[in-house]
C-alpha cells in the first residue's frame, strides 16, 4: 500500500508540474533559511556553554557616579577579585583578564598582535581551554611564561617543537611553556598569546580604580549569583563610604553577570569583543519561520486549488472501499514527499549558500555545522513537522468529502475560496512587513552614515603606534609625515573619537563633581579632527609647556577642553566657561569648549567629555589625508615607516570603517531583512502566479463566452486581475500598522533616529501592488489572447 501511494504522490507531481514547482522550491527556500539561521542560533545560544562550569561563572560589571549621571562598563579594578574572594565564602576563585596588543618578534619575524591576553593561572581552572602541550601547573607559573595558541604556534614555529622557544613580546622576553587549543568561536574571549597578570605593573595595587581589566568569579553554586548580588550592594555601600569617602549621592557599585547571558544581553564599554543581540537572534527566528509559513501556505493553498481535478480519484477510491484515515495517510504522505524532496535541495543549497551566509553573519561557518547531531535531528524532525502542516489541512478536507455529494454534483470544492483568499493575504501581510522593516532599518544606517556627528572622519588613517614610543619621537615620525605629499594634518591621541571609553570625573573650585568621558590627546588633534570650537582657543605648545612633570608634578598645570554637555551638566555657557578651574586628580584650567560631537555610538546620547593635554597615554596616529591619491600617499607613508619605526611593522586602518563597525549588527540585521524581503516576496509571487494560474484554467469556458460576447483584452485582464489586487490592497493596510509598531519599538534602542516618514508605507504598497500585477497579468493576458474558440470546443 505504502508503495501505492508512492507512486501516486510522484505521478501527481508529474502531472502538476508548476504546482509542484512552486511547491517545492517554496519548502525548500524555507528550508535552507532554517538550517542556515538554526546554525547560527545554535551558535549564539550556545555561547559560553563549552565551558565546564559555564552556570557557576559570572562577571562582574562596574557602575559609578562622581556627579553628573552613572556611567557603566565591563572593566573593573584589580581590587575586586581578590577582595570579594576574601569577603564572600560563596565565591571560590576569581581570575583577572587584561587584553592587550603587543609587537612579538621571533628570528625575522614581526606582527603585532591584538589577542595578546594578561591573566592568572586560575584561568584554567575556572574556564575549560584546553592545553594540547605542556601542563596546567606549568602554564603559567613564573613571569616569564607564555602560552600561545595552536594557530599561533603554526604561525611562528611552522612544524617546529614550540615548548621551550623563546617569544619576544615588546620589550620582554617570554618561553613558550604551553600551546593550547584554539578558543571556541562562540567564547566570549579568545586570546592567541597568554601571559601572567603579575606582570603588569598596574596590577600590583588593588584599587577600586583604574577600572581597565575584566573579572570573573567562580561561584560555589550558581544559586548563589542573586544572594551575592545583594551582599555585594550592601558591602559597597560600606566601602563608598568608610574607604573611598565619596559623598551622597556618589557611588561605586558592582554587578554580576552570568556567563552565560553575557554575549547577547550585555553590551557594555570595555566588553573584550562585539556582543551579540537577543534582540536579532528573535528577529532571525522571526523571518525564517514567516518564510517558512509563506511556503507552507503556497503548499495549502495549491493543494486545495488542485482538489477540483481529484473528485475522480477521491470517489474511485471511496467505491474501492478507501476510509478516510487512508486518503488522509495518502494525502499526508504526498506532503512529507514534497517534504523531503524540499529538504534534498535545502541541504545542497545550504552548502552552496554557506560562504554567502558567512559574510552577513560575520561568524565563519565551516560545513561541519551541518553534520552536528543538534542540527540533523533538527532537520528531520522539520521534515516531518512541514509535511504535517502544509499537509494536514488539505488532506483533512479532501478525506472528509462524501461520495454521496461527488457522485450526484461532481466534485466542487468551493468551501476553499475564502481559505485560499485568506492565505495569499496572510502572505503578502508577511511580505509588505519585511519590506517596511527593511526600508526603516536602511534608513536608519544611512542617517547614521551621513548625519553631521562633529567632526570629520572622512580620509583620516589611523597609525597604531603603542604606549612605548617616547614624545620626541612622536613628535619627529608626525613631522616627517606632514611632509608627506598628499598629507593635510597629524595629530595623536589615547582613542579614536568613535568610541570613548575611557571614564573619569572633574571637579570645580566649588567642590562640585562630575563623572566624564575622557579623551588624551595632542595639540594638533582639535583641527585634525576639525572639530567645532564654540568658545576659547584650540591647545598649542605654551599648553604643552605648562605640562611640568618636574619636582615631583608640583608645576604642572593642566589645560581643559570640554565638550557642550559637560559645560550645561557644570551650569555654566561655554563663554562662562573659559577660564574656569577644574581638577582631574592635577589642577588645570579650562581652555575651549567645543560643539558636542558623537564619540559613542547612535544607541548613546552624547553625554559630558573631557579633552586634555597627554602625549604619555598616545596609543595612535592620526593622518588627515587629501584623498586624491589614497594609494600613493599610503604607500609614501609605509616607506617613511619603515625607515623610522623599523621595529613596528606598518599597519594602519580608516578611522570611517571603524565608525561603521559600530553599528555592524545593524548593518547586518539589514542584510538578512533585504535578503528574506526579497526570499518572501518571490514566494508570495510563485504562489499568487500559480494560483492566478489555476483559476484561469478553471474559468477557460467564462473567459470564452464574454470574448465572443464582445469583451476586450484588457476587460478580461481586469476580470482575472482586481480580486488578486484587491487581496494585496488589503494586506498592505494589515501590514502596514504592525511594521510601523515592529519598527517604532527597534528605532527606540537609539538615541538619534528617524521618523519613521508615511510614504515609506505608500511605496511599500505600491511596489508590492506592481510586484502582484506583473505577476498576475501574464497569466491573466495570456488567457485574454487565447483563441475562445479553442477555449470552448475543449470545454
Amino acid at each position: 500500500m505504502l508503495k501505492s501511494y508512492f507512486k501516486i504522490a510522484w505521478r501527481n507531481l508529474q502531472k502538476n508540474k508548476l504546482y509542484s514547482f512552486v511547491n517545492i522550491i517554496g519548502l525548500t527556500i524555507g528550508i535552507v533559511s532554517c538550517l542556515l539561521i538554526g546554525v547560527y542560533l545554535k551558535h549564539e545560544l550556545t555561547y559560553d556553554n563549552f565551558n565546564k562550569h559555564a552556570d557557576k561563572i559570572v562577571r562582574v560589571t562596574m557602575e559609578y557616579n562622581h556627579g553628573g549621571g552613572s556611567q557603566k562598563m565591563a572593566c573593573t579594578g584589580t581590587k575586586v577579585g581578590p577582595q570579594f574572594s576574601r569577603m564572600f565564602p560563596e565565591i571560590v576563585d576569581y581570575v583577572r583578564l587584561y587584553k592587550s596588543s603587543r609587537i612579538v618578534k621571533h628570528d625575522n619575524l614581526v606582527f603585532e598582535e591584538n589577542n595578546f591576553l594578561y591573566a592568572e593561572p586560575s584561568l584554567f581552572q575556572i574556564f575549560s581551554f584546553k592545553l594540547v602541550k605542556g601542563s596546567i601547573a606549568d602554564a603559567l607559573s613564573s613571569p616569564d611564561k607564555m602560552v600561545i595558541s595552536q594557530t599561533t604556534a603554526k604561525k611562528y614555529f611552522g612544524d617546529e617543537e614550540p615548548i621551550g622557544k623563546v617569544l619576544k613580546a615588546g620589550d620582554r622576553n617570554y618561553t613558550v611553556s604551553a600551546v593550547a587549543a584554539d578558543a571556541p568561536s562562540n567564547s566570549q574571549f579568545k586570546f592567541d598569546f597568554l601571559v601572567p597578570f603579575n606582570t603588569l605593573n598596574q596590577a600590583k595595587k588593588e584599587q577600586y580604580y583604574g577600572a581597565n581589566y575584566i573579572t570573573y568569579l567562580l561561584l560555589k553554586n550558581k544559586d548563589q549569583i542573586q544572594p551575592l548580588q545583594q551582599k555585594i550592594r550592601d558591602y559597597m555601600k560600606v566601602v563608598n563610604k568608610d574607604e573611598l569617602k565619596l559623598p551622597d549621592g556618589q557611588f561605586v557599585n558592582f554587578y554580576l553577570e552570568p556567563l552565560t547571558k553575557v554575549h547577547l544581553y550585555s553590551n557594555l564599554p570595555g566588553d573584550m569583543e562585539p556582543a551579540g543581540s537577543i534582540v536579532y537572534v528573535y528577529i532571525l527566528v522571526v523571518v525564517a519561520l514567516l518564510i517558512l509559513i509563506i511556503a507552507c501556505v503556497n503548499y495549502v493553498n495549491l493543494s486545495i486549488a488542485q482538489s477540483a481535478g481529484r473528485g475522480a480519484e477521491i470517489s474511485i477510491r471511496k467505491v474501492m472501499g478507501a476510509g478516510r484515515y487512508q486518503l488522509f495517510t495518502q494525502f499526508i504522505g504526498e506532503a512529507l514527499l514534497v517534504a523531503f524532496i524540499g529538504v534534498v535541495l535545502a541541504v545542497g543549497i545550504a552548502f552552496i549558500a554557506l560562504p554567502y551566509f558567512n559574510q552577513i553573519s560575520g561568524i565563519q561557518f565551516n560545513y561541519a555545522a551541518f553534520f552536528d547531531p543538534t542540527i540533523m535531528i533538527s532537520v528531520l524532525l522539520l521534515t516531518v513537522i512541514i509535511g504535517l502542516a502544509a499537509g494536514a489541512y488539505p488532506a483533512v478536507l479532501l478525506s472528509n468529502i462524501k461520495l454521496s455529494k461527488i457522485l450526484r454534483a461532481g466534485f466542487s470544492f468551493t468551501s476553499g475560496t475564502g481559505t485560499r483568499k485568506s492565505l495569499i493575504i496572510f502572505q503578502f501581510v508577511i511580505s509588505i512587513f519585511l519590506i517596511i522593516t527593511t526600508v526603516v532599518i536602511l534608513q536608519q544606517l544611512s542617517y547614521i552614515r551621513n548625519t553631521d556627528i562633529g567632526y570629520n572622519k572622512s580620509n583620516v588613517v589611523v597609525l597604531p603606534i603603542g604606549y612605548n614610543m617616547s614624545i620626541t619621537r612622536i613628535n619627529e615620525l608626525k613631522k616627517e609625515i606632514r611632509n608627506t605629499p598628499g598629507v593635510e594634518s597629524v595629530a595623536a591621541a589615547n582613542n579614536e573619537p568613535v568610541n570613548v571609553m575611557w571614564g573619569d570625573a572633574i571637579k570645580t573650585d566649588d567642590g562640585k563633581s562630575l563623572t566624564v568621558n575622557a579623551l588624551p590627546m595632542d595639540e594638533d588633534f582639535i583641527k585634525t579632527m576639525q572639530l567645532k570650537i564654540v568658545a576659547g582657543n584650540d591647545f598649542d605648545h605654551t599648553d604643552v609647556l605648562q605640562m611640568d612633570t618636574t619636582n615631583n608634578y608640583k608645576n604642572f598645570h593642566y589645560s581643559f577642553i570640554l565638550n557642550e554637555s559637560a559645560v550645561r551638566a557644570l551650569g555654566w555657557t561655554p563663554e562662562q566657561a573659559i577660564g574656569k578651574k577644574i581638577s582631574k586628580d592635577l589642577p588645570g584650567t579650562i581652555k575651549a569648549v567645543v560643539k558636542d560631537f558623537n564619540f559613542k555610538s547612535f544607541h548613546s546620547s552624547i553625554s559630558p567629555l573631557l579633552i586634555f593635554l597627554d602625549y604619555y597615554q598616545t596609543q595612535d596616529l592620526f593622518v588627515r589625508i587629501k584623498g586624491n591619491n589614497t594609494p600613493g600617499t599610503i604607500g609614501s607613508i609605509e616607506t617613511l615607516w619603515k625607515q623610522q619605526v623599523p621595529e613596528r611593522p606598518f599597519e594602519y586602518k580608516f578611522l570611517d570603517d571603524d565608525y561603521d563597525a559600530l553599528y555592524r549588527t545593524e548593518q547586518r540585521a539589514a542584510e538578512v531583512f533585504t535578503t528574506f524581503s526579497g526570499l518572501a516576496i518571490l514566494l508570495a509571487c510563485l504562489g499568487l502566479f500559480a494560483i492566478t494560474a489555476f483559476s484561469v484554467v478553471q474559468r477557460t469556458k467564462e473567459i470564452g463566452i464574454r470574448k465572443v460576447l464582445g469583451a476586450n483584452v484588457s476587460s478580461i485582464v481586469l476580470l482575472i486581475s482586481k480580486d488578486f489586487l484587491l487581496m494585496v490592497f488589503v494586506a498592505i493596510v494589515i501590514a502596514s500598522p504592525i511594521a510601523w509598531f515592529v519598527s517604532n519599538k527597534w528605532l527606540q534602542d537609539f538615541a538619534y533616529r528617524i521618523h519613521i516618514n508615511w510614504w515609506i508605507f505608500i511605496a511599500a504598497g505600491a511596489v508590492s501592488l506592481i510586484i502582484a500585477a506583473f505577476t498576475i497579468s501574464f497569466q491573466a493576458i495570456k488567457a485574454a489572447l487565447a483563441n475562445p474558440v479553442d477555449s470552448l470546443k475543449t470545454e
